[in-house]
C-alpha cells in the first residue's frame, strides 16, 4: 500500500498561515485525486478540500471558502494545502489521503492514507 506522508503542521496564532505538504511515497503513485481531511478529539474525519492530478480542478468544503487553497506540482510529485486566516476551529489533526473518484468528499472514498500533522491555532 502506498504511504502518504504529511508535514507542515505547528502551532500558529489566530489570523495565520500554515502550509501542509503531502506526498505519496512512490513516485509511480497512480491515483487520481488528493484530498485533505480534518480531525478533531472525538470527532469523525471531516472533508476540507480536495484536488485532482493532472487538471489542477478543486473543489472545498464552505468553512474553508476564501481561507484555504489546496494546489500540487506535478514534477514534485506534491499537494499542498496554503491554510490562511486560520481561526482556533481550524484546530485539527490533518490527514492527507488519496482517491480514483473526482469530487469525492467521503472517508470511505479515499483508500490512502498519511499518518497526520497537528495544526493547532491559538486565540
Amino acid at each position: 500500500q502506498v504511504q502518504l506522508v504529511e508535514s507542515g503542521g505547528g502551532l500558529v496564532q489566530a489570523g495565520g498561515s500554515l502550509t501542509l505538504s503531502c506526498a505519496p511515497s512512490e513516485r509511480t503513485f497512480s491515483r487520481h485525486v488528493m484530498g485533505w481531511f480534518r480531525q478533531t478529539p472525538g470527532n469523525q474525519r471531516q472533508f476540507v478540500g480536495a484536488i485532482e492530478w493532472k487538471g489542477g480542478l478543486t473543489w472545498d468544503t464552505e468553512s474553508v471558502k476564501g481561507r484555504f487553497t489546496i494546489s500540487r506540482d506535478n514534477a514534485k510529485n506534491t499537494v499542498y494545502l496554503q491554510m490562511n486566516s486560520l481561526k482556533p476551529e481550524d484546530t485539527g489533526i490533518y490527514y492527507c489521503a488519496a482517491s480514483d473518484f473526482f469530487g469525492a468528499t467521503a472517508v470511505a472514498a479515499f483508500f490512502d492514507w498519511g499518518q497526520g500533522t497537528q495544526v493547532v491555532v491559538s486565540s
